[in-house]
């Protein structure tokens, strides 16, 4: 299965302009470079309390033999500063960010969150499991932070899906679970492990995909980008879960308790809520590669949904039907496998569909077809690298930046290919600019 597009696509990037001489008058410079700074004599600083060597009217010299000839010219003047290249353009943040208010909500949810588990389960037993808490998280941050390497996520799109994890999907969980209890009572432990957790959980992480998507539709290009994000919410959630999981688990049974539940959630399991969700946010991607419309995602994103509730469900009922560590063995790890080999199979895609955008590029004159292959394979990836690092002053930093505007613009022309993108033009010129500019710094003498 392919997700590049059409093959002859409509939409054409522009020829890469020719060296040449200027057309028309030369560009004025910016305000701020219209007065060079003041220039002073040399009997100015001769005056001056302190007269630097090479200004004074009398220069000192080393030796008789190093004194000027009666003849000689005087020593010309130092060149003034050249003014300082202008900023170079970026691209458009409009469809890649969080507004404020988002945040500030999900602050106030946070807040009642805190108060609810402080007095449910403590101040010692709830700031212990937080604790224990970071480790899966930070697990879970660092394989997503893997996955995310080939074009990263805008970072408020990625504090915002662990917020939406950990505090709004949880609040709302909490909250549906309260207005269950209120209305038919308490439940066995099949109904509400087995069926309600999974189907009210994963619709919960879900809305929070279908929010990212609408707010930051521009960063939310595939299939790739619908598992880092759903991801993210997953172990958002977990680690929130896994605060109440801890604790309960110190008061009931101790520190043995603690123990146990510590290694079966934070160190057997500490994918199980993050592959849950990333199966709804694979679905959604999948539909937006091909699709703007909130619709379409959101059909394709029911269907992922089914299969999150039925491997969480499925999941939560080893625990209760059958031997936990025998199905964990046999079904659990083989799927979590299976889930590996998938993520690397689409990152082949990604690069595959970048090294044909780019070469699109280099038909037109903006790359070399050697350049494609440094940007666009892991390995030539590799090879520039090492290659800028032996350029004098290290510039890796700058060839990282020619990758990642590269990458940026793949993508950037993938969504003006299928429409799905009203800015794509600002942002290519923005990024070929960037990209020109890179360039030259990495050759640069």
């Amino acid at each position: 299965m392919t997700f590049g597009g059409p093959p002859q696509p409509p939409y054409t990037p522009p020829p890469a302009p020719q060296p040449g001489p200027p057309a028309g008058p030369p560009p004025q410079q910016p305000a701020q470079y219209a007065q060079q700074p003041a220039q002073y004599s040399q009997q100015q600083y001769a005056q001056s309390r302190y007269t630097p060597p090479q200004f004074s009217q009398q220069p000192a010299y080393a030796s008789a033999l190093a004194q000027p000839t009666s003849y000689s010219p005087p020593a010309p003047a130092a060149p003034a500063p050249a003014p300082a290249l202008p900023a170079l353009p970026v691209p458009a943040k409009k469809g890649r960010t969080v507004s404020v208010w988002l945040f500030g909500v999900l602050g106030f949810v946070l807040l009642a969150l805190i108060a609810y588990f402080i007095w449910a389960l403590g101040v010692v037993a709830s700031g212990l499991g937080l604790i224990l808490a970071l480790i899966p998280l930070a697990i879970v941050f660092l394989g997503v932070r893997i996955i995310d390497r080939w074009e990263p996520e805008p970072k408020l799109l990625i504090a915002f899906a662990i917020a939406w994890g950990g505090v709004a999907a949880v609040g709302l969980t909490l909250l549906v679970d309260i207005g269950i209890t209120l209305m038919i009572g308490q439940r066995n432990e099949v109904a509400a492990s087995v069926i309600q957790a999974p189907i009210v959980e994963e619709l919960a992480k879900g809305l929070g995909i279908l929010i990212v998507f609408v707010i930051g539709k521009r960063a939310f290009d595939g299939p790739i980008d619908g598992i880092v994000y759903g991801a993210l919410i997953g172990g958002g959630f977990a680690f929130t879960e896994n605060i109440q999981y801890f604790a309960i688990s110190l008061i009931e049974s101790g520190g043995g308790g603690l123990t146990a539940t510590f290694v079966m959630r934070g160190l057997l399991s500490p994918f199980a809520h993050a592959m849950f969700t990333a199966t709804t946010g694979f679905a959604m991607g999948l539909a937006a590669r091909r699709s703007a419309s909130t619709g379409a995602v959101m059909g394709a994103g029911v269907l992922g949904l089914l299969g999150a509730i039925v491997l969480h469900a499925l999941w939560n009922g080893s625990a209760i039907f059958a031997d936990f560590f025998v199905l964990y063995l046999t079904l659990q790890v083989p799927l979590f496998i299976g889930f590996i080999l998938a993520i690397v199979a689409l990152r082949k895609e990604e690069a595959r569909l970048t090294r044909e955008r780019l070469g699109e590029y280099a038909a037109a004159g903006w790359f070399t077809p050697e350049e494609v292959t440094m940007l666009a394979t892991p390995a030539g990836r590799k090879v520039g690298l090492g290659w800028a690092a032996s350029l004098r002053g290290d510039r890796r930093g700058l060839m990282k930046d020619f990758i990642m505007d590269a990458t940026a613009l793949a993508a950037v022309r993938q969504r003006a290919i299928t429409g799905r993108d009203p800015l794509a033009a600002d942002d290519e010129r923005a990024l070929l600019t960037r990209t020109r500019a890179t360039r030259a710094s990495l050759l640069a003498y």
